[in-house]
């Protein structure tokens, strides 16, 4: 992997967890939005969780933490740069 790739479903799980804090609901509040396990969301936002989720559970996530769905597709490029 050269500096400038990326595991989007890491990008996109550091994305969930960003936008959920910004919007001031827990983890469990989101699970129970999109119909998916608090253990769900955890694993999926933890560093060292095993990160699996659809596309149907992204679309899900954006319209229940009221963003646009390529919010959570976003790159930290100054992060990736500095690698």
């Amino acid at each position: 992997m050269n500096k400038y790739e990326i595991n989007i479903y890491e990008q996109i799980a550091k994305n969930i967890k960003k936008y959920r804090m910004q919007a001031g609901i827990t983890q469990a509040e989101l699970a129970e939005k999109i119909g998916v396990s608090h253990e769900f969301i955890r694993r999926n936002e933890s560093k060292k969780g095993k990160k699996s989720f659809s596309v149907d559970t992204v679309w899900k996530i954006s319209v229940a933490l009221d963003i646009a769905p390529g919010l959570l597709f976003e790159i930290d490029m100054e992060q990736l740069v500095n690698q």
